[in-house]
């Protein structure tokens, strides 16, 4: 009996490294590496902790991040890194600011109306620099690494909705370890930015758009209104604010992001920018429903 061999199909190293399984640990890895040998690099560089030139570490790991991230696609899955495609980047990249801006806006004006919050007076630049700086490495590290490579590879082995829930529960449980995290600080976000960033990526199937609202976010938070940004130190922001109150309401120690209020704004914006995505393009089924279905056309 004669073999049939056929010359077009990629050989077993090809076929084990192109599992999205296998994607999410080489690409992940690939850029957590990349990011800690550049910061490495920056650390040695000795720069002063908040001044205007240490701003320029934002941008600089930044595009660190998308080399790197292009170029593992590129090499890994033999494709070009549509999630970086530079037609439209701007206007996504300034929506998501603008969004990300004033969700945190309206959910700590919510905060002070419900007296959680006083506002006690204006500071200045305060660490505008190191605000900068956190808000890029959190921006494109965290959408590069949670949306770009583990919810897209999640999403082809199991479907959007189970993309959506893992990718969730593994970016709020990624912030228990923070400093005064506790079990809630870490369902508050799996709700308020798992839900908001899967469906800001969803919506344009690139990361833009969520990269702009995480950058916003943690920028509004830190600086205009120097509230604690994931459980870090208390900023010297823009605004002198004083949180008073349960920490149901002002969230804590942990800062505003474990405010039921902040669940509210936040995840109330995600479903319904999620329905607008899902009206857009649907949702993806598991892969052996997708099998499935075209063995019955077949």
């Amino acid at each position: 009996m004669t073999e049939v061999i056929h010359p077009d199909r990629p050989g077993l190293l090809r076929r084990i490294v192109s599992h999205p399984g296998a994607l999410i640990v080489l690409e992940g890895g690939g850029l957590v590496l990349a990011l800690s040998l550049a910061s490495t690099a920056l650390h040695a560089l000795h720069l002063p902790r908040n001044a205007p030139i240490t701003a320029l570490v934002g941008p600089t790991l930044a595009i660190m991040v998308i080399l790197t991230y292009t170029y593992l696609v590129r090499w890994l899955e033999r494709r070009p890194a549509l999630e970086f495609a530079w037609p439209g980047a701007a206007r996504e990249l300034g929506l998501g600011l603008l969004t990300g801006t004033a969700l945190f806006s309206i959910a700590t004006l919510a905060v002070w109306m419900l007296g959680g919050i006083e506002f006690l007076g204006v500071r200045g630049m305060g660490q505008l620099w190191s605000m900068i700086v956190l808000a890029f490495i959190s921006g494109f590290f965290e959408e590069t690494l949670f949306r770009g490579i583990v919810f897209r590879h999640v999403e082809t082995m199991f479907g959007t909705w189970a993309a959506l829930a893992l990718t969730s529960a593994f970016f709020g449980a990624a912030h228990i370890f923070n400093p005064d995290a506790t079990w809630f600080s870490a369902f508050a976000i799996m709700l308020e930015a798992g839900i908001l960033l899967g469906a800001a990526y969803l919506l344009t199937r690139r990361l833009w758009l969520a990269i702009g609202i995480h950058m916003a976010w943690n920028f509004t938070q830190g600086w205009v209104f120097s509230i604690p940004v994931s459980g870090g130190e208390v900023p010297l922001g823009l605004l002198i604010t004083r949180r008073i109150g349960p920490d149901w309401l002002t969230g804590g120690a942990f800062g505003l992001e474990a405010s039921a209020v902040a669940v509210a704004v936040a995840t109330l914006a995600g479903v319904l920018l999620l329905r607008r995505a899902i009206q857009r393009d649907g949702t993806r089924p598991p892969f052996w429903v997708t099998k499935a279905g075209s063995q019955t056309k077949l």
